[in-house]
């Protein structure tokens, strides 16, 4: 049935009920603003539209509408959508609620539009008042010759602005956008690595580190007054995993290593906190995972690999290893034999794993050129490069010295650096090959979290399977702000010391798109510094591609 729908309409223990669809209603409304006023308070109002609108979790007849509208109690608003910026032509009207019990957040599914249609909504309140006019799109349906995906990642609020964002907000050329995830962070507002008075100056909320649902709340509360935000959301429709920083620092489906519960108490209420937020100020269906169909281009599969299935991080079995003493090295090899190549280490969880599978298979069954995978943390296999002195200013500390060789030492031994990204779960990552193999895929992963942006050709051997574009973040440090040298010295290094990494950029901020067609996939990384100040200046570009069948990247 065509209309609107309030809260879930797939999950059975959410409110499923349908919101009455109405008759074509005549109305009007001011136009949409395209780009973000200078100057404006990173400050909301209280009551009534407190936080503007956004729009995501799009298919080819139906979209995600949200907005928040603050009362004393549930109050019921009016959706209107309509295929013109004026509102002259509404094509599609509803009701939706919004209550203190969601955060004052509402959602409405629209449904029975048409594909690959821009359209403009609006939501009214019983007293008269209009929200901001969004805009979104639905996906195309059939033959589609081009779809062009901006993606970002990585938002910390006190590490820069939202630049990227705001660059992204202002383009006219951009279909979709998604969001890789640690769309907010938990941690304390004056943690030491940020930036003096920024916190301050956009509001930024609670001071400490948010553990409560009323925590995580405000924090995306004080996140969603930003103007770039803001004007992002308006603009474009966006289908967004989250990360670990929605609910805690390098999570896993019991607990997370930023958790303590001895101080911050039960790890199941925290998780469920962070979800619930990410729910309520997300335009997003509250699926942990699902797909979307890009007309005959692509089918693009978003994954969580966070709270669902994860296996806990092996990082305290390491360093358990090298406090150890002993044969360091022959302990290494044990380890990377053991524990390491357990083919119960999970990252999605059996379920996930066959949904994925079975995805794949009927995509590529399908006629679809591509599969193309959203999710959180690098695929390909990375390994640390030997330290250089050309990766400092001056001398390098003490404590990256003992870093470093402890490094090397993993290197040595054929491990990764990171265990908290898929490196830390090959079997797992081995079924993911071996799930893309079997069914013929075109296989391109968007990814987020390391902060910096790499680009790599994923294989198994000498097998080709795909290729990984990893995002850097809007904000967020990356390795430049340990590694404070030559930046390009420790890409080449890193480049040099990882077979499948082909490009790699240590130290610039921003976002990148996907241009997609057929025979092509062309990636542009933009950089858009976050740290000086608001603006939109583009300071760099790298364009990288991959052609159907090729399985590997055009640098």
């Amino acid at each position: 049935m065509n209309g609107f729908y309030c809260g879930s309409d797939r999950e059975s223990d959410a409110m499923a009920f349908i919101i009455s669809r109405r008759s074509l209603l005549a109305g009007s409304a001011a136009g949409l603003a395209l780009a973000t006023l200078p100057g404006r308070a990173f400050a909301g109002p209280l009551t009534g539209f407190t936080h503007g609108v956004a729009s995501g979790d799009p298919r080819q007849t139906g979209v995600t509408l949200w907005t928040r509208f603050v009362a004393p109690g549930p109050v019921v608003l009016k959706v209107e959508i309509a295929e013109d910026e004026a509102f002259a032509n509404i094509v599609l009207a509803g009701v939706t609620e919004a209550s203190p019990a969601s955060d004052s957040c509402a959602h409405a599914r629209a449904e029975g539009l048409k594909p690959g249609r821009w359209y403009h909504y609006r939501f009214v309140a019983p007293d008269g008042q209009v929200s901001e006019a969004g805009r979104t799109r639905t996906l195309p349906a059939g033959r589609t010759e081009r779809f062009r995906i901006a993606v970002v990642g990585c938002s910390n609020g006190t590490s820069g602005w939202f630049n990227a964002y705001a660059h992204l907000a202002a383009r006219d050329d951009i279909d979709l956008v998604v969001h890789t995830g640690d769309y907010i962070y938990e941690s304390p507002v004056t943690r030491s690595d940020a930036i003096p008075g920024i916190a301050q100056a956009r509001g930024l909320a609670p001071a400490g580190e948010i553990v409560a649902l009323a925590d995580y709340r405000l924090r995306y509360a004080s996140y969603r007054n930003d103007p770039d935000l803001a004007a992002l959301h308006r603009r474009l429709p966006m289908i967004a995993v989250w990360d670990d920083h929605e609910t805690a620092n390098n999570s896993w489906a019991t607990g997370a290593s930023a958790h303590d519960p001895a101080t911050e108490g039960d790890w199941e209420t925290r998780k469920a906190a962070g979800v619930q937020a990410w729910r309520e100020w997300l335009p997003m269906r509250p699926d942990w995972y699902d797909s979307y169909q890009i007309g005959d281009l692509a089918t693009l599969f978003r994954l969580e690999t966070r709270l669902l299935g994860r296996t806990k991080q092996l990082d305290d079995d390491l360093d358990a290893l090298f406090a150890s003493g002993g044969d360091i090295p022959a302990k290494l090899s044990a380890f990377g034999a053991g524990p390491l190549a357990d083919a119960n280490r999970s990252m999605m969880g059996p379920g996930q794993e066959r949904w994925l599978a079975d995805g794949l298979k009927a995509s590529v069954s399908s006629g679809a050129r591509w599969q193309i995978l959203a999710q959180q943390v690098i695929v390909g296999a990375t390994q640390f490069p030997k330290a250089s002195a050309a990766w400092v200013n001056g001398p390098m500390p003490e404590q990256m010295l003992a870093d470093m060789a402890r490094r090397d030492q993993l290197t040595a031994a054929g491990l990764p650096y990171s265990l908290d990204k898929w490196d830390g779960y090959p079997a797992a990552r081995k079924r993911l090959y071996d799930s893309a193999r079997t069914a013929g895929a075109n296989l391109v992963t968007l990814t987020g979290d390391s902060h910096n942006a790499w680009a790599f050709d994923l294989a198994d051997g000498a097998d080709k399977v795909g290729v990984e574009f990893a995002g850097q973040s809007v904000s967020s440090y990356g390795f430049e702000r340990r590694f404070t040298g030559d930046p390009a010295r420790l890409a080449a290094d890193f480049v040099a010391a990882n077979r499948d990494l082909k490009w790699m950029d240590t130290s610039q901020r921003g976002y990148f798109t996907l241009d997609i067609t057929h025979d092509r996939i062309e990636a542009e990384y933009l950089f858009v510094p976050a740290k000086d100040g608001r603006g939109v200046t583009v300071t760099g570009r790298k364009t990288l591609a991959v052609e159907h069948g090729a399985r590997q990247l055009l640098v």
